[in-house]
């Protein structure tokens, strides 16, 4: 093959795909919250957000990113910024088109406020990650105009302050797939053609205000898809390159095109953006990349917090520049950092993050400066090949650690035997024993586990952790919280309660405290949804449980009631997912490690004489590939961590398992396998959509379908509840039926709190009652 003449590498470019946007003390979640409070007014808001795009911006400036990111910015969600800009809005919300950010936050987390009563659009997982976007509704006679011009604001404001940024959107056919059909007999695809004339102003709109460059982000092409999709990819394309001419960088990322590459070098765009952490024999592709086109590689990794192997990321990109020239290749993270927190050096502590493991990691703004790194590198600047040996001995010294390898761990790992993923006896055996101890009533009664963190609750963990209250006086409140909470669920009538949780600040945090191998951060914030923030445990060595971590408190609050208490714990897989990963041994090993430390926790709960344990695993399906080939590799060791986990008790031992905010249906089998005899699910924003799957599927065990919407402040109605639990029996015996809400009640007020479970108790107990009188009368 004739090599293309070399062009030096002073035309080298950086780029950023997108920045964090909840601000670096999370200023953004206390100006929402404080807003949907009514403590400050819609411009204070507006304000918090403009000074969070202005920081953003200057930063990657300062730190020498070429094409640098505009529309990254959401004060919720960036799927449904574009739902309004394309007017993608349920009739449900249409007299509330007048007030824009009404309309955005009512369609976000619902409306319950002055007569007027709107439910929330769905929510799911984004792709494999921990982020939650909001579901897209599509019916049959869609109509979509260009509604709002927050993209084109934001280039403008990024233009005042002499910054010419790169707008980014979220592409037509993964917007359009990322939704759901709110009807029967069409496909969301054929919406393409409505779809892309407002698609087409808003570009034009870019254009008109001075924008060069347009990210296109275009993740579907990662997937599985039909050839009517890739049609649509090629008709797509061809009408924006006809009617604009911006220069599109198409963005790919989480998974490697496989399949689709040929279709996806072919598109008439100017740059294609690939993820070579997730795909890294997508470097490959330079030899097919079409004369017009630039590469973006993505050989920083937008998804952990490690430092990245420069060495690695260098070879990718002389690789890409021997064929086809520095001035055609483009230095880029594999994703948006939204994912990753901001700054490292916000954290000072030693005693929370140890010096050598701190030396080894990286967050945003170190993220940022290995992009200028790599490019200085490149062109031989010394402080840049400086930097460069740095990083080089920082990655040694990790590898030799002896705070990452622990012996025994390995060992009692290789010693795991076939019996350890099974429980005695099948479910149908188990079930007999355990509802002749238990002896709940039909449609009997729970929460997920978490009760609301008062700011009482929040100050007192606070002040312990200063050092302002002592060890005693803290236990001494927690215990009265506990015995409230457990007293005020015996007076409402719930069935199996919970100690509330109050001693817990995150539900993987809490536990990756008290296990060894992992380690935290003060300020390492991430989004998870709107206005919650998540701080990842980061996990760096072998694991193992040095000590019981929940049976203190559990056995405390089972002290306290003559009703099942549920001992409350957080799955091996959700541990894994929430957290950020060590990248030097396969996920699939560390998730074992985890089950067995879970394992060894169940297993003394049980001795302590609580009959109910739970094992929280919302994550079992964000972590599945983009491919489904790859699927039975993954739910074959994500499967097995939960039971390696949870089959070391007697058969009167009643497991449940919760999972919220993804799409079930394609993994069902796999969830029976799992052998939890009672999971709970999300289902309420999807109206029980996600119980379709069981007129096919006979799930053997029992469930409960959430019935109300914990993320949203509305308080439902016991008619509400009743319509859905009346449609969860259409799929599912009542014999097999439990009731509860959708997820935990930490993040939400008592004030709606209280009257929510209220109405959910007395719709069960109608229900019951109807039941109860329909068997009387067949006997």
């Amino acid at each position: 093959m004739k090599m293309e003449k070399i062009i030096g590498p002073s035309k080298l470019r950086t780029q950023v795909l997108g920045y964090p946007r909840i601000g670096t003390y999370r200023e953004l979640k206390k100006a929402c919250e404080a807003f949907w409070k009514g403590r400050i007014s819609e411009d204070e808001l507006r304000e918090t957000g403009r000074q969070i795009r202005r920081t953003n911006w200057l930063t990657q400036k300062d730190k020498k990113i070429d094409l640098i990111p505009s529309n990254d910015f959401s004060f919720y969600d960036q799927v449904l910024d574009m739902c309004l800009m394309m007017n993608a809005i349920p009739q449900r919300y249409e007299d509330l088109k007048d007030h824009k950010s009404t309309l955005y936050f009512a369609m976000a987390h619902g409306l319950q406020k002055n007569g007027k009563d709107v439910i929330a659009m769905e929510m799911t997982k984004w792709w494999d990650t921990n982020y939650h976007y909001i579901v897209p509704e599509f019916i049959k006679e869609q109509q979509f105009e260009f509604f709002d011009d927050k993209a084109v604001q934001e280039f403008c404001e990024a233009k005042a302050l002499g910054i010419q940024t790169v707008p980014v959107l979220i592409g037509p056919i993964t917007f359009l797939m990322l939704g759901k059909e709110k009807e029967e007999h069409f496909d969301r695809l054929d919406l393409l053609e409505r779809l892309l004339p407002a698609y087409i102003k808003l570009l034009n709109a870019l254009e008109k205000a001075g924008a060069e460059w347009v990210q296109i982000e275009e993740p579907y092409l990662v997937t599985d898809f039909s050839e009517k999709a890739a049609d649509a990819y090629r008709y797509a394309f061809d009408r924006i390159k006809e009617s604009t001419r911006l220069k599109i960088i198409l963005n790919t990322y989480f998974g490697d095109l496989g399949d689709h590459a040929d279709l996806t070098l072919a598109l008439p765009v100017r740059c294609i953006h690939l993820d070579l952490i997730r795909g890294p024999k997508q470097i490959q592709l330079i030899r097919k990349i079409p004369k017009d086109k630039i590469l973006s590689l993505g050989v920083i990794d937008g998804r952990n917090i490690w430092r990245d192997d420069l060495t690695q990321s260098l070879s990718f990109i002389r690789e890409a520049a021997s064929r086809i020239g520095y001035d055609r290749v483009i230095i880029s993270p594999s994703c948006s950092f939204l994912h990753i927190p901001y700054d490292l050096e916000l954290e000072k502590d030693e005693n929370i993050l140890p010096r050598e493991v701190k030396n080894w990691m990286a967050f945003t703004l170190q993220k940022t400066e290995e992009l200028t790194t790599l490019k200085e590198y490149i062109n031989k600047d010394t402080e840049a090949i400086k930097a460069y040996v740095t990083q080089n001995r920082a990655l040694k010294e990790r590898e030799l650690s002896p705070k990452v390898h622990d012996a025994k761990v390995k060992d009692r790992l290789s010693q795991i035997t076939d019996d350890d993923y099974h429980r005695q006896h099948p479910y149908a055996i188990r079930k007999k024993i355990q509802e002749k101890k238990l002896n709940l009533p039909l449609f009997p009664t729970t929460t997920i586990g978490s009760f609301p963190q008062t700011r009482e609750v929040r100050n007192w963990r606070s002040k312990y952790r200063k050092g302002e209250v002592s060890a005693d006086a803290y236990q001494k409140f927690l215990k009265d919280e506990i015995i409230r909470c457990i007293h005020w669920q015996e007076k409402i009538g719930l069935d199996v309660l919970v100690h509330g949780e109050f001693e817990r600040n995150d539900m993987v945090e809490y536990f990756g405290e008290q296990l060894s191998g992992f380690t935290f951060t003060q300020n390492g914030w991430v989004q998870s949804y709107g206005s919650r923030c998540v701080k990842p445990p980061i996990i760096y060595g072998d694991i193992s449980r040095p000590h019981p971590m929940t049976v203190s408190w559990i056995t405390f609050a089972q002290s306290q009631t003559a009703k099942p208490m549920k001992g409350m714990l957080t799955g091996p897989v959700t541990i894994l997912e929430w957290s950020f990963v060590r990248n030097d041994q396969p996920r699939s090993e560390t998730c074992k490690q985890i089950a067995l430390a879970i394992r060894d926790e169940v297993c003394d709960l049980e001795k302590s004489k609580i009959g109910i344990i739970q094992i929280d695993e919302p994550a079992i399906r964000e972590g599945l590939p983009l491919r489904k080939e790859e699927w039975p590799g993954h739910l074959k060791w994500a499967v097995d961590s939960f039971r390696l986990a949870s089959s070391g008790v007697k058969d009167e031992t009643q497991i449940h398992t919760h999972m919220c905010y993804s799409e079930f249906n394609d993994i069902i089998a796999d969830i029976a396998r799992m052998d939890a005899d009672v999971i709970t699910i999300e289902c309420s924003r999807s109206q029980m959509e996600l119980l379709d799957v069981f007129r096919d599927f006979h799930y053997p065990n029992e469930i409960g379908p959430g019935v109300y919407d914990i993320h949203s402040a509305r308080i439902p109605s016991v008619e509400e509840i009743i319509n859905l639990l009346k449609k969860a029996t259409t799929f599912i015996d009542p014999q097999y039926l439990w009731v509860n809400p959708d997820c935990g009640l930490k993040t939400r007020g008592w004030e709606e709190t209280q009257p929510s479970l209220c109405h959910m108790i007395k719709a069960a107990r109608q229900l019951r009652s109807v039941y109860s009188q329909e068997r009387r009368n067949e006997s």
